[in-house]
């Protein structure tokens, strides 16, 4: 009789699979989260808003 003597073959390559996928995503996060190690221009943003006063309207039946 033939012995199943595999053991342990096709974890092999889904380990390697996660180990890329673990890599890319550490590349993706350091990209995100550092803007790829430039250090970008801090911008000055003034915002004046000027709304016009609004009244509500008169109640109906008080003078």
């Amino acid at each position: 009789m033939a012995e199943n003597t595999n053991s342990g073959g096709g974890n092999t390559g889904l380990a390697f699979i996660v180990g890329a996928v673990v890599v890319v995503l550490a590349i993706v996060a350091y990209f995100v989260f550092a803007r790829g190690g430039m250090g970008g221009d801090t911008k000055d943003v003034k915002v004046d808003v000027n709304l016009p006063s609004v009244e509500a309207p008169a109640v109906p039946g008080t003078n």
